[in-house]
């Protein structure tokens, strides 16, 4: 199938109410509105395509751009593709989910996410802390730099308030991720949570709330969840 072949499949499922969802959360246009449920069904059926993912992706449409991500041939995905997503990501849907997934499950995730959280834009600094939290989530601990990690968290608990409204968002989503999936590190995270305490963040015209880290990291540990990792970090 060609790029061509899904926009004409994705088009008629857009759905305006979705769309105006997608809108309120920073999504830009173009955007057909089509819901996650329908693009999954897609990629059951194409499951991995590379060269098609790249084709969709540069459509620029949101929705082919959220289904590039679900059917990426993520180890295939070089540097300088992953560099192109996130440069070219319409908004925080794009750059805090899909490009931070790919890249993650690619052969370059850490490598990419340490170089973008140092970026002074602040899409492609989200992007990079939304990869790093995703690499903890699928990463065995033991395939996980550790002290790395310690001085990432003391980088957040030093400049999370300092930082673009975005960034502040998955940097205290990050603090999450490492608490709540890396078991040597839960009680360093839950520090870190604390000593940051509230992180304020305009999430616009929705109903989304800044997550509590303190609070969240201790519900995954009532239900016996720490370290508990995520088979990918696609959903």
């Amino acid at each position: 199938m060609t790029a061509e072949d899904i926009l004409n499949e994705l088009k008629p499922l857009g759905q305006e109410g979705y769309k105006k969802i997608l809108l309120n959360h920073g999504i830009r246009e173009p955007i057909f509105g089509v819901k996650i449920e329908h693009m999954k069904k897609i990629q059951k059926r194409i499951k991995k395509d590379y060269q098609l993912a790249l084709d969709l992706y540069d459509t620029g449409i949101y929705d082919a751009m959220y289904l590039a991500g679900l059917i990426a041939d993520d180890q295939k995905m070089t540097k300088k593709d992953l560099q192109h997503w996130v440069e070219n990501a319409n908004g925080s849907g794009t750059c805090e989910y899909t490009v931070p997934w790919v890249a993650a499950e690619s052969l370059h995730g850490r490598e990419v996410a340490l170089k973008w959280i140092d970026s002074r834009k602040e899409s492609i600094a989200a992007a990079g802390w939304a990869t790093l939290s995703s690499l903890v989530a699928i990463k065995a601990d033991a395939d996980l730099n550790l002290n790395e990690l310690k001085q990432l968290l003391e980088r957040v608990q030093k400049t999370i308030h300092e930082q673009p409204n975005r960034v502040r968002y998955v940097m205290n989503g990050f603090v999450i991720a490492v608490g709540s999936y890396v078991k040597p590190l839960t009680s360093l995270g839950l520090q870190t949570a604390a000593k940051i305490g509230t992180v304020n963040v305009n999430v616009g015209d929705t109903a989304c709330k800044v997550p509590d880290a303190v609070e969240y990291i201790k519900k995954v540990q009532k239900r016996g969840a720490i370290g508990k990792k995520r088979k990918t970090a696609k959903c």
